[in-house]
């Protein structure tokens, strides 16, 4: 698991070792329910923006998605199926081109994202901010699913169609998924390759938001700030 903050940002404090070692033992000492109000909602939301920017960043850079086998979209299920017969038949590229265009269009949306979470981060509450602290290691993940997901959703869906317009294996596919929806041979989120996209991308985004929060969770030491240290270090109290 990936470190938060990475050390050469630390070292670049002239006082970070000697503010590691003080705040690792004021942490130890702490719980959750020793933190005020403040410190539980300002340390968590301070860590949770630098997460999400972290995420939003590498996913929205060029081969975010294409390049990273956690999160790189494939064909659907129900078209990956005739893939292989597909090649065999000459249309290989066009197999090639939907893939490459479903990531490109992942990439392109995912910076849509980056307001609508911070946004979200700013409107949490104290009470959201310790029932996450205290929650599971992904309960911060779960509350951004909740509260941007259908915002995220609407915001992506124009991208990615723009990205898949002129592709002639994606219109085809949507003919023949439209049609096997109504028999149950296509999944009905499956049915509209725009939508499969869409959907997909907000998995990446969430997947690499949990993939940070548990990063803070097991390295609570290993944050940047003083108040990330103590909110975070009390979290094994």
């Amino acid at each position: 698991m990936h470190q938060f903050f990475t050390k050469s940002f630390i070292t670049k404090n002239s006082l970070a070792t000697l503010g590691f070692i003080f705040f690792a033992t004021q942490a130890n000492a702490l719980g959750v329910s020793d933190l005020t109000n403040t410190e539980a909602s300002g340390g968590l939301k301070e860590a949770l923006t630098q997460g999400v920017g972290k995420a939003i960043s590498t996913l929205g850079a060029a081969d975010g998605f294409l390049g990273n086998k956690e999160v790189k979209i494939p064909l659907p299920s129900s078209l990956k199926k005739i893939e292989k017969g597909m090649k065999l038949m000459g249309m290989g590229k066009q197999s090639d081109e939907l893939i490459l265009k479903m990531n490109r269009a992942a990439e392109a949306a995912v910076p849509e994202a980056k307001t609508l979470l911070v946004d979200s981060i700013k409107k949490m509450t104290v009470a959201d901010a310790k029932a996450i602290l205290t929650g599971p290691n992904d309960a911060a993940t779960q509350y951004f699913k909740k509260t941007t997901s259908e915002q995220m959703a609407a915001k992506f869906l124009p991208i990615v169609e723009k990205a898949t317009a002129n592709v002639q294996l994606a219109d085809s596919y949507n003919k023949y998924a439209e049609m096997g929806s109504k028999f149950g041979v296509v999944k009905k989120e499956d049915a509209n390759i725009n939508q499969y996209v869409t959907k997909k991308a907000l998995d990446g985004v969430y997947l690499m938001i949990a993939k940070e929060e548990a990063a803070i969770r097991q390295d609570p030491v290993g944050q940047a700030s003083s108040l990330l240290k103590k909110v975070f270090g009390a979290l094994g109290k």
